[in-house]
């Protein structure tokens, strides 16, 4: 780690600083020998992975304590995220899977199922977007019709990471067309589909994306043909999902920029271990200025990412509105990590472009970051904005 670690823990409590450090032993112990493992490979994140993030309360971070959870907040969440993205970005991503359940649940729903999550038992996947529905969200056009006393839905969903191993999906579809096509967010309704783990529910196939990275979990193209859900599997306001969506993307955007931390701050670290043992010329490379300085300013690139994503996450749980910042940092973390990774892959030289090390996985990993949550060229729209107006 970094000296004066005191610093750059940016004012946490020592409440926080605790999971901070108890985030971090885990990762180095339990994910990061995984992950060196499995990603080469291709294969998936272990149950029994899952089942120690369980036991330790990860999953659950901010379900209410009522429920069974950590009560806590989005800087909480992100401190996490942080240090699993160390190790695996997959693992800090499955982190958001036990974090909530679809709102708009009946209560007695809401608790037996938040209480499933916290232990790890009841994982979900979300599917929006769609080929022509990305970043534009507002242009879904998988159809839900209303047939009697059930929902018929039909399309095409993109992106749905863990369509396969969570125990339910969370579907958005169109309902009614927009009346108006300034308005083309409204008429999208939220669907809750229990399913069995590992199984995709009759009417629903899925093909898998052929990714470069995000390795550890699939994801899937999904394919809704006359797919038959009850009427009691709509939640929330029938039309009014859009609303939905846009409100879980402040902490989101915070929860991508936590993982582009820690990819970043993953590739930092193994750069300074490797300039410590590489020999050139008959000395450590860690004494050539160069390599110094490259170092110097992947550290203060990361230290300023965290700390607007500390500022962030304090603004998201005091309720206040922090979408513009939420922008902000989600842009700079992830446009920081691709960078720093390249630049960790530069001072490894030729061992970097291998898999040997883990340099290699950071890069790819990283480079997903600039797209997923809304691509960096909608995080500028966003930001120029609200500065400027639409």
């Amino acid at each position: 780690m970094l000296p004066n670690d005191d610093f750059l823990a940016g004012g946490l409590t020592e409440e926080q600083r605790e999971l901070q450090l108890l985030a971090r032993e885990f990762t180095m112990r339990e994910v990061l020998p995984v992950a060196n493992e499995l990603d080469p490979v291709e294969g998936e994140i272990p149950m029994s992975l899952r089942e120690k993030m369980a036991e330790v309360g990860f999953f659950g971070i901010m379900v209410p304590e009522e429920y069974g959870g950590l009560g806590l907040g989005a800087l909480e969440y992100c401190i996490v995220a942080e240090e699993l993205a160390r190790g695996w970005m997959s693992v800090a991503s499955i982190l958001a899977r036990g974090q909530s359940v679809p709102v708009g649940l009946p209560e007695d729903q809401r608790k037996k199922y938040l209480e499933m999550t916290v232990r790890g038992e009841f994982l979900g996947a979300t599917a929006i977007s769609e080929p022509e529905a990305g970043s534009d969200v507002a242009n879904i056009s998988c159809r839900a019709t209303k047939s009697g006393d059930e929902w018929v839905i039909n399309g095409t969903k993109m992106w749905c990471t863990f369509a396969d191993g969570a125990d339910y999906l969370q579907v958005f579809a169109r309902t009614s067309p927009a009346s108006d096509p300034r308005r083309r967010h409204e008429g999208v309704s939220a669907f809750f589909i229990p399913k069995e783990r590992g199984t995709f529910p009759e009417g629903i196939s899925g093909t898998k994306v052929r990714k470069i990275g995000y390795r550890g979990w699939s994801t899937w193209e999904l394919s809704f043909d006359d797919f038959v859900l009850p009427a009691d599997a709509l939640v929330g306001e029938e039309g009014k999902a859009f609303r939905t969506i846009m409100t879980f993307l402040d902490t989101a955007r915070a929860h991508t920029a936590a993982r582009s931390i820690g990819l970043a701050r993953g590739a930092m670290e193994d750069s300074v271990d490797y300039l410590k043992t590489r020999i050139v010329f008959g000395e450590p490379i860690e004494k050539f200025q160069a390599l110094r300085f490259m170092v110097a300013d992947m550290a203060t690139k990361i230290e300023v990412s965290r700390q607007l994503m500390y500022a962030v996450c304090r603004e998201i749980d005091a309720g206040r509105r922090a979408s513009t910042q939420a922008s902000m940092v989600k842009l700079y973390a992830s446009e920081m990590s691709e960078r720093v990774t390249s630049d960790a892959l530069q001072i490894h030289a030729g061992a970097g472009y291998t898999t040997d090390f883990a340099i290699e996985r950071y890069w790819r990993d990283a480079r997903l970051t600039k797209i997923f949550e809304g691509t960096s060229q909608i995080q500028q729209r966003i930001i120029s904005d609200s500065i400027l107006g639409r």
